[in-house]
C-alpha cells in the first residue's frame, strides 16, 4: 500500500453506523440474500480515518518488481510488515489501481523486492513516491535473480508471492523471503505525512 493509501481496521461502532446508514441487512430481508459488499464510508468517517492513519508511525520501504516487458518498476509503501518466521514471510498491501501493482502482475508465484530505507534515503523515497515512468533511471541498482535490487539500502528482501487477498481497493500480498541482506542504519520514519522524522 502506498503512503497515501493506508488501510487498517476501523472502529466496530463506526462500521455498524455506516451499515445502518447504507441499509445493509442480515437474513431478515425477504428475497435475495444480504448485500455483502462493504458500504462506502461517509465522507466524515473517511476523512477522520485518513487523519488517524497519518498518526501511525511506520518505516518506509520500496517495493520493486519486473514488468512484462522486462523493465523494472517500483513504488514506496508504508504497509510492509513481518508475517511469519516459518517460513520467513512478509505482508504488504498494494492499491489495485496503482501502476506498479498492475505492472508487477502481483499474483502467486510473482517475485518482488522489498527495500527498507534508512534515514539517509529520503531522496530515494521521494523518487519512488513520485509518478515517473522510469523511477530507476540514474539509480544504482542491478537484477537479483530477476528482481530489481537497489544498492545501498539497509535491508533488502527478495520475495515470492505465496498468497494474495483482495480487499476493498487494495490487495494484501504475502511474500515468502528467498534472500535477505541486512546492514546497520537508522530507519527512515514516516509520520504525519512526513518522511524526515528521526528517532531519539
Amino acid at each position: 500500500m502506498s503512503l497515501r493509501q493506508r488501510e487498517q481496521g476501523t472502529d466496530v461502532r463506526a462500521g455498524a453506523q455506516a451499515d445502518a446508514r447504507a441499509g445493509v441487512r442480515g437474513d431478515a430481508g425477504a428475497g435475495a440474500g444480504p448485500d455483502l459488499r462493504p458500504p462506502a464510508p461517509p465522507d466524515e468517517l473517511a476523512a477522520a480515518f485518513t487523519e488517524a492513519m497519518a498518526r501511525l508511525v511506520s518505516g518506509a520501504a520500496v517495493i520493486s518488481g519486473r514488468r512484462a516487458d522486462g523493465s523494472p518498476c517500483g513504488l514506496l509503501v508504508s504497509s510492509l510488515s513481518s508475517y511469519s518466521v516459518a517460513p520467513p514471510s512478509v505482508m504488504l498491501a498494494l492499491a489495485c489501481g496503482s501502476r506498479t501493482y498492475r505492472a508487477m502482475d502481483a499474483r502467486v508465484g510473482a517475485s518482488f523486492g522489498a527495500h527498507l530505507l534508512g534515514s539517509g534515503d529520503e531522496a530515494l523515497a521521494k523518487v519512488f513516491a513520485g509518478r515517473s515512468e522510469d523511477k530507476f533511471a540514474g539509480l544504482d541498482w542491478d537484477w537479483d535473480d530477476g528482481t530489481p535490487r537497489l544498492a545501498g539500502v539497509p535491508v533488502y528482501l527478495r520475495c515470492r508471492v505465496s498468497a494474495v487477498f483482495p480487499h476493498g481497493d487494495h490487495a494484501v500480498l504475502v511474500g515468502e523471503v528467498a534472500g535477505c541482506a541486512v546492514a546497520d542504519a537508522d530507519p527512515l520514519v514516516y509520520y504525519r505525512r512526513r518522511l524526515d522524522w528521526r528517532l531519539g
